[in-house]
């Protein structure tokens, strides 16, 4: 490949090396040289979903929840701990399951009350 066709590529991921910032510094520069370079930067961020909203803070937490810390006694605390939480997260959401599944039942109870027993209409005044 040469070097003219391999330019894009290194383009590219010298910008996700430097994060969502550059990506938005090169769209603007490119709005700012030739407003068409900008739109095409922008409809490619849009399609390759690198302008998304995705938080890194459950990817934090990930990383930092099951790292050593060295003491072993809080170590197992925390394994244990976490997966207490873990456990309790699975019955309330097992409970709420239910609980929709109980309200859904008794809103189509309801409904099937209603067809079979028909209110006779009110007569207007």
């Amino acid at each position: 490949m040469s070097a003219i066709a391999a330019w894009p590529s290194q383009a590219e991921s010298w910008l996700d090396r430097q994060g969502k910032p550059a990506w938005i510094i090169a769209m603007i520069l490119g709005f700012i040289v030739f407003w068409p370079i900008g739109l095409a930067l922008l409809g490619y961020m849009i399609w390759s979903n690198r302008m998304t909203c995705r938080s890194a803070t459950p990817r934090f937490q990930r990383r930092h929840a099951t790292r050593n810390t060295g003491n072993a006694a809080f170590d197992a605390y925390k394994a244990d701990t976490l997966r207490r939480l873990e456990e309790e997260q699975e019955q309330f959401e097992a409970f709420l399951q239910r609980l929709r599944a109980a309200r859904d039942k008794a809103e189509f109870d309801q409904f099937i009350d209603e067809r079979r027993n028909p209110t006779p209409a009110q007569p207007t005044v």
